[in-house]
């Protein structure tokens, strides 16, 4: 994969970033990602994640919570590579 996973540990703790406010959009069915320039619409594995990143949680934590919840196993590259991927785009930010 991506050098961008190995720059997320599974211990950081990933909070919507500055400016950015998560809201669930009854109208369309989908998390969204506000920011002052517009909007974001997320699929529905996006909105899971980002609605479990509160910068208390670690990526260890959200991965057994979507884990539990889904009775998946297996998760952990999937959410490492969206942390990184909306870490890059800022609209999350990593926390140690």
């Amino acid at each position: 994969m991506s050098d961008a996973l190995n720059d997320i540990p599974l211990t950081a703790r990933p909070a919507i970033a500055r400016g950015m406010r998560l809201q669930w959009e009854p109208a369309q069915e989908a998390h969204v990602l506000l920011y002052p320039e517009g909007m974001v619409k997320l699929n529905g594995s996006a909105g899971q994640i980002m609605s479990r990143c509160d910068g208390v949680r670690t990526i260890t934590d959200i991965v057994a919570d979507l884990e539990r919840t889904y009775n998946q196993s297996g998760l952990t590259a999937d959410v490492v590579a969206f942390v990184a991927l909306a870490v890059q785009r800022h609209w999350l930010e990593a926390r140690p």
